[in-house]
């Protein structure tokens, strides 16, 4: 994890800042969520929505914790006390809340290939959202690539429409949830921390539902389902942690280009660990959007070679 103050986050990118300062925090954060699925399935017998309860209640004394080792509580106030860095927050800790349950929803519900098809698709709407709200200019090969993955949107909706909507939120929410935390003047840690805070009484209420319930909590049932429970705090923090020093130091469709890393570990754990049924609709989607990606990788080593 790294030392630097946030006002070293907040700064642009040099001309050996993407790889000297940003390359290791996203490969950390994208690795992560690659192999979460391997996690998620230790939690199966959890509905979806108490573990995202409880993923946010033990989120927060996580980053307390890392706040207080860093003696970072006066930019955590400072942040407090901004009506404009609170709306911010309150906007990302909305969309990541939605980002955690649509994909936990779907990896306990089999839809491997549906989250994988969405963090394919996310870099590429990125790229969309880079130029019509960052004011940065695609080149033809990033629009050659953006048409391409409609395609395979398109193709999804004409025959696997029961799982488009799932690739599409979580493609949607994820990349707003990264362009709102590289814009708000707020460092990466403290910025989590409120948003784990916003999120707690939601968190506490669900829990608390399920608590009252029939079948009781899920937490304290048997030490290992606990242990497993209090891991999720660990498995969000760190990687989002990540994500956001990353997204503050790097380009941000270079950082989309890194997060391919992620929708490949999930499509192949999906084929050849979960053993899923790949669909031709879906297997040509996946191949439309592996040509896209093959252009934008293409543009960005062209990119990088004329520097």
């Amino acid at each position: 994890m790294t030392t630097q103050q946030p006002a070293a986050e907040a700064s642009g990118p040099t001309a050996s800042g993407p790889l000297a300062s940003g390359l290791a925090p996203a490969l950390g954060a994208y690795l992560i969520w690659g192999f979460l699925p391997l996690y998620l399935v230790l939690v199966k017998r959890i509905p979806a929505f108490e573990f995202v309860g409880w993923r946010i209640i033990w989120t927060l004394p996580l980053c307390l914790a890392i706040v207080a080792w860093r003696r970072q509580f006066p930019e955590l106030r400072a942040a407090l006390a901004s009506p404009k860095s609170l709306l911010a927050l309150l906007a990302s800790a909305v969309l990541i809340g939605i980002n955690w349950f649509v994909y936990i929803w779907a990896i306990m519900a089999g839809e491997v290939y549906a989250t994988s098809i969405g963090y394919y698709l996310n870099p590429l709407l990125n790229v969309l959202l880079g130029t019509l709200v960052l004011g940065e200019t695609l080149s033809k090969r990033q629009w050659l690539a953006v048409a391409i993955a409609a395609l395979a949107v398109a193709l999804l909706a004409a025959g696997a429409l029961t799982s488009l909507w799932l690739s599409l939120s979580l493609a949607l929410s994820f990349g707003l949830y990264g362009l709102v935390r590289k814009q708000v003047a707020v460092g990466s840690l403290p910025g989590l921390t409120i948003e784990s805070a916003i999120l707690l009484p939601v968190a506490a209420a669900v829990t608390g539902w399920f608590a009252m319930g029939p079948q009781g909590s899920a937490f304290g049932q048997d030490w290992w389902t606990s242990a497993l429970i209090v891991l999720s705090g660990v498995v969000t923090a760190v990687p989002l942690l990540l994500f956001a020093i990353a997204a503050r130091r790097m380009d941000y469709s270079t950082l989309g280009f890194i997060q391919y890393l992620s929708p490949t570990i999930v499509f192949f754990l999906g084929l050849f660990v979960f053993h899923q049924p790949l669909a031709p609709e879906k297997l040509g989607s996946f191949v439309l959007i592996w040509i896209a990606v093959g252009i934008f990788v293409w543009d960005l080593w062209a990119k990088r070679r004329s520097v």
